[in-house]
């Protein structure tokens, strides 16, 4: 039985009473901090996936932010309704650990502790994490096999270069590399070989039997010529 006497208990049971529908109030009235809410609704679009990554990395953070906020709530609520029981069940104002009651003093700063302060719980640390963060880390999340030593095949990396090569918001200035000067370098590994391996598969051709060499002068030629890599006979196809 817990030292209280009944103005005491009396006092910190309506404290809790309070506290309860204080906590369900903000639960209702602000839509559980909006995560009933899409969040591709919230930023008005029609696919969270646009040329606006800024907007869309707010909006991440922001749905994180939300998350633990209606957690720390859901959680109180959940210790001043244990508390509530306790009262009812005469088990309130006593630590669970030690079993020896908690002094008025700290039950009015923290009404809903179940310890005493020599065993005072540690902090409770939260895994939930907005669900749109799995597309971000490691980049593009699940589509992204470049991880994968024995996958070459085209993914969500391959898929995202395709339609930024044709614009986004950005400006040469903003590009990761730092020697850009023009829009056309300025999408991931823009660089990077599109269909062949070495340079000269993407000139030098046969037909189907290895005959009738062609060659398309196209950049990588002329690349491969001012190089002095190439040989000058093949200008005579």
């Amino acid at each position: 039985m817990s030292g209280l006497n009944e103005n005491q208990l009396n006092l910190l049971h309506q404290q809790l009473l309070q506290e309860k529908n204080n906590l369900q109030e903000q639960l209702k009235h602000n839509d559980h901090f909006g995560l009933s809410q899409p969040q591709k609704d919230s930023i008005g679009e029609l696919s969270s996936y646009d040329n606006h990554p800024a907007d869309l990395a707010t909006e991440t953070y922001e749905r994180g932010k939300d998350i633990a906020l209606n957690e720390n709530v859901e959680y109180h609520l959940e210790d001043v309704v244990r508390a509530l029981k306790n009262i009812e069940n005469e088990q309130y104002g006593i630590c669970i650990t030690c079993g020896k009651n908690i002094p008025f003093e700290r039950l009015q700063a923290v009404p809903t502790t179940q310890y005493c302060k020599e065993h005072s719980e540690g902090k409770h640390y939260s895994n939930d994490r907005p669900i749109e963060e799995t597309f971000l880390n490691p980049p593009f999340g699940r589509t992204s096999l470049d991880e994968h030593d024995e996958q070459n095949q085209f993914d969500g990396e391959d898929a995202w270069q395709i339609v930024e090569s044709w614009g986004t918001s950005d400006s040469p200035a903003m590009a990761e590399e730092r020697e850009i000067h023009d829009f056309n370098h300025m999408y991931i590994e823009s660089d990077e070989n599109d269909g062949y391996v070495e340079p000269i598969e993407s000139f030098l051709a046969t037909n189907l039997y290895g005959n009738h060499t062609s060659v398309i002068r196209n950049v990588e030629y002329q690349k491969y010529m001012a190089n002095g890599e190439g040989d000058h006979e093949l200008e005579m196809n």
